[in-house]
């Protein structure tokens, strides 16, 4: 028999992601759709590719209903709205996979200062950072799990093997390019495609980005001490996909590339989806529309820097992939249900 699930915010672009890839996903049923900007709609209605694979109508949300008819539910909520649905359910006994900013970061204090007071802060101890690579113990069982944001996941996953062996020093500068699916699916001035097409744009800059707290929570739990970012994403004209190029002073002086190479390797060893690359360097179009990170480093001997790279999918292994793979952990299913599929290309 297969699971229920509900996915919570289904009109946009992760909900999307979620649609297509849970209908190919071995042990689970979609049981609901909520989304208050397309209620009434038949789901193929809102996304034509689904017309012939999921006829469901989607409904204005209500927990109650929701909590009645499904066993798991991903909350593609905007940040702010989705802790209290999130409550709700969890409440109930259900296994959320919130793919908001709401419970990733572990402070109340912290989250106050970039996205003001936390509506339930009693949750965000239970709260299990859905970043398999560093977390698959501990989102074994989990009941609450907080996915990690896109930018976040590809930077943890290139430095956190350096950092975790003391390779590099504390203070990080992370170069990061996104798809502008990154911003979601609103209308917005700054996405259309006359304002991204033919250019390139750093936004955020200087410490502005709400992603900079997460990224230096999860590496300083890495690196056993206080990590510092300063993070500069930028805007590209294409639909999906994360470049992350995060540049680290090293500690000894005396490793070369291999050295560094085989850290990421045997860190990575037996992971089903982040392959460490040998002569070639990550590149978006090898990973779009899958779970897979591609990952890379190089050693600039003449500045003495450390350049450890990801590629991504920011709507997949960055969002709605990552989210169905800590699902199947946490409910002891196979890790790949439902991700096998590769890239596509051209």
């Amino acid at each position: 028999m297969r699971t229920p699930v509900a996915v919570l915010g289904a009109s946009g672009y992760t909900g999307a992601e979620l649609l297509r890839l849970l209908l190919d996903h071995p042990r689970v049923e979609i049981a609901a759709l909520a989304a208050e900007r397309s209620a009434g709609a038949r789901i193929a209605q809102v996304f034509p590719q689904l017309a012939g694979r999921l006829d469901r109508e989607v409904e204005s949300l209500d927990t109650e209903a929701i909590a009645a008819r499904a066993e798991v539910v991903f909350s593609c909520l905007p940040h702010g709205a989705s802790a209290a649905a999130v409550a709700a359910l969890v409440e109930r006994g259900k296994l959320v996979v919130d793919l908001s900013a709401d419970f990733r970061l572990r402070d109340a204090g912290e989250f106050a200062t970039w996205y003001g007071p936390h509506p339930h802060p009693q949750l965000l101890a239970r709260a299990v950072y859905g970043l398999p690579e560093l977390y698959r113990e501990q989102l074994r069982g989990a009941r609450l799990i907080a996915s990690p944001g896109c930018y976040p996941t590809a930077t943890i996953l290139a430095a956190a093997p350096l950092l975790a062996r003391g390779l590099l020093r504390p203070r990080l500068v992370v170069d990061a390019k996104s798809g502008v699916t990154g911003a979601g699916r609103a209308a917005s001035l700054g996405t259309h495609f006359s304002e991204i097409g033919e250019g390139v744009r750093a936004y955020k800059v200087a410490g502005t980005h709400r992603h900079t707290p997460e990224m230096e929570q999860e590496l300083t739990l890495v690196a056993g001490g206080a990590v510092r970012v300063t993070f500069t994403p930028h805007l590209i004209p294409m639909a999906r996909g994360i470049l992350a190029c995060v540049y680290g002073e090293p500690t000894d002086p005396a490793l070369g590339e291999a050295d560094y190479r085989s850290v990421l390797i045997d860190a990575y060893r037996g992971e089903p989806f982040v392959v460490v690359l040998d002569d070639a360097l990550p590149d978006t179009a090898h990973v779009r529309g899958s779970n897979r990170a591609h990952l890379a480093v190089r050693l600039d001997t003449r500045a003495g820097v450390v350049v450890a790279m990801a590629a991504i999918d920011n709507l997949v292994k960055g969002a709605s992939g990552q989210a169905i793979q800590a699902m199947n952990i946490a409910l002891g299913w196979p890790e790949a249900d439902g991700l096998s599929g590769v890239a596509l290309f051209p």
